[in-house]
């Protein structure tokens, strides 16, 4: 069973005269196929192959050539820019239920996500999957998804 963010609970229990509903049960009352539809594309999204770069599709080859210039060639870095998902922008600026917990919860789902779908895409060329969580737990525009090949990480 999946536990609901914390900050969910209450909402939850309230549903079905007070006898509350899974998260399942839940999306299928308030959720539509339009956000279906939308949130396929962030936690099965599609990745390509460019020149020696794994990215996510749809990438702007301009700003490649930028942060390559930027990052002096190093392609972990580039490769993790580019590929970097602030959480908070899944939906609009100000979004009223946005909360510390649904954020870790959604970035460890979707780091989980992200890892099946590269190892199952590119067998071949493994990838590090980063779920960032900032220092200040409560700065939630900083709660970041990114991936880099394993064959670019730079030597410790």
């Amino acid at each position: 069973m999946i536990h609901p963010p914390a900050s969910m609970v209450s909402e939850l229990s309230a549903w079905n005269n007070g006898r509350g509903v899974s998260l399942e049960t839940w999306t299928e009352c308030i959720g539509n196929f339009k956000l279906a539809v939308g949130y396929a594309t962030i936690f099965w999204p599609k990745f390509v192959l460019f020149e020696d770069y794994i990215f996510r599709e749809n990438f702007s080859v301009d700003s490649l050539r930028g942060f390559e210039k930027q990052n002096n060639g190093n392609k972990q870095c580039t490769e993790w820019v580019i590929n970097h998902l602030h959480l908070d922008g899944i939906h609009h600026h100000g979004c009223e239920d946005i909360s510390e917990d649904k954020l870790i919860f959604l970035g460890k789902t979707l780091k989980e996500v992200w890892e099946a779908k590269l190892l199952w895409q590119f067998p071949d060329r493994p990838c590090t999957v980063e779920f960032y969580q900032p220092e200040d737990k409560k700065n939630l525009v900083e709660y970041q998804i990114s991936f880099w090949q394993k064959k670019h990480e730079t030597p410790k």
